[in-house]
């Protein structure tokens, strides 16, 4: 299944899960979400199988069953595809807790994330990085539907562990999000440390021990299970 999709325009929608009209003047707009689907699919399995610059405007739609021209109308280039397939499967891979402890929300959360990007589908993050480098156009799309989006979402556990009174209200939310998780990205790019579930624990503990607010009592209640982004 490949749920939540972030789609051409960035925004988030359950493309998959769409109900089926029935009325005949929706049947146009049904088959071209089923063809955008079907690519992002098709693209999603062929990065879990190859380096982004093995996988072709033509492998997609041959495996997709839609024409090039059909991809073209919805994205400009093959690496546009890819991003949007990729952030489909993190998406669906990466948990987003909500445990009572915004501390153990993002250990928990930095350790799925982890776990994501040490797969072959998460190690595409590097070469996704790469292209950018070469090609500002390119790096703006990057930062506007990837980067962005999964900020928005650590942003949510942020706020909760501010409105608790667990983090301290004076600090920069953007700096802390860099701290959480830039040792990970550097560890992923330069490949010198691990990434594992104790190092999730000791970056976020750290961080943790200077923006948390004096005296607050961290809570071991659990307020609802973790869910999928």
């Amino acid at each position: 299944m490949l749920g939540t999709i972030v789609s051409r325009s960035g925004r988030v929608k359950m493309l998959q899960e769409m109900p089926l009209p029935d009325e005949p003047k929706s049947r146009g707009r049904q088959r071209s979400i089923e063809a955008e689907v079907a690519i992002l699919k098709a693209t999603l399995y062929l990065l879990e199988r190859k380096p982004l610059r093995k996988v072709t405007a033509d492998a997609i739609a041959k495996r997709a069953g839609v024409s090039k021209a059909t991809i073209y109308k919805w994205w400009p280039n093959k690496s546009l595809v890819a991003l949007d397939a990729y952030l489909a499967g993190m998406t669906e891979r990466v948990i987003m807790p909500n445990t009572g402890s915004a501390e153990k929300d993002f250990t928990e959360q930095l350790q799925s994330v982890m776990t994501f990007y040490k797969s072959p589908l998460g190690r595409l993050f590097g070469q996704f990085i790469a292209e950018g480098q070469s090609d500002p156009g390119f790096l703006a799309l990057f930062r506007e539907r990837f980067l962005y989006a999964r900020r928005d979402a650590a942003r949510i556990m942020w706020r909760r562990g501010v409105d608790r009174g667990e983090i301290r209200e004076d600090i920069d939310t953007e700096i802390v999000l860099d701290l959480i998780y830039g040792p990970m990205i550097f560890r992923l790019l330069a490949g010198h440390g691990s990434l594992s579930d104790r190092e999730s624990e000791f970056m976020v503990e750290a961080i943790f021990g200077g923006i948390r607010r004096p005296g607050y009592q961290v809570s071991t209640k659990t307020e609802q299970d973790s869910k999928h982004l």
